[in-house]
């Protein structure tokens, strides 16, 4: 906490995470706990992008196991290696430079590509939220501009994150928070965070 006039608030934190290798096995729980409540969004014969996010990780698996004909496009290795053979769900791997520490393919390349396509839902990945200055934040400018085009061509958009992530910073801002559909969480957020949310006019699942 920080001391301010009349009381106290939580510091922003930024934990330097960069590597999605430091963020796999932490919080499964709750991750798991997004991921069904996104997957209760996906509907039958919808095309969807999954960004580079562990919860995403966690998603495809719910996706695999309801062999749901729907089509999925990813950048991360990680959501590809997640199929297995015989599905009616379909995948196109979006391809381009390799970000090792990203666990995908980002930069102008793989923003070409996706940048074709036209997207049902989007599902993307947050490293912290700034609700007071409306700032959606990740870690590397070639991941937010990538990110960026995610967004442009999909029609919903909707951040996937832990409720911790209200208090922390990343390096660089991709989005506004009302530039999304929703906001899926772990945990109903606090009536402040509610309330900035609203005024967004951004769903809280």
């Amino acid at each position: 906490l920080k001391k301010t006039y009349g009381g106290a608030v939580r510091n922003r934190v930024n934990t330097h995470e960069l590597y999605v290798s430091q963020r796999k096995g932490k919080n499964v729980e709750e991750k798991k706990k997004i991921a069904k409540k996104a997957f209760e969004l996906i509907e039958e014969g919808d095309f969807i992008f999954l960004d580079i996010s562990t919860i995403n990780i966690e998603l495809i698996k719910l996706i695999v196991e309801a062999n749901l004909n729907v089509t999925v496009a990813t950048n991360m290795i990680d959501v590809m290696l997640g199929f297995t053979a015989s599905l009616d769900t379909n995948l196109i791997f979006v391809g381009g430079k390799l970000n090792r520490g990203r666990d995908g393919f980002i930069g102008s390349y793989t923003n070409k590509q996706i940048g074709e396509f036209s997207f049902d839902k989007a599902f993307m990945g947050v490293v912290g939220v700034d609700i007071k200055r409306n700032k959606v934040y990740t870690y590397t400018t070639d991941d937010a501009l990538t990110k960026k085009v995610i967004m442009e061509n999909s029609e919903k958009c909707y951040m996937l994150m832990e409720s911790t992530k209200f208090a922390r910073e990343g390096n660089y801002r991709y989005s506004s928070i009302d530039e999304f559909e929703g906001i899926i969480l772990d945990e109903e957020p606090s009536e402040e965070v509610q309330k900035h949310l609203s005024d967004k006019k951004v769903t809280v699942l």
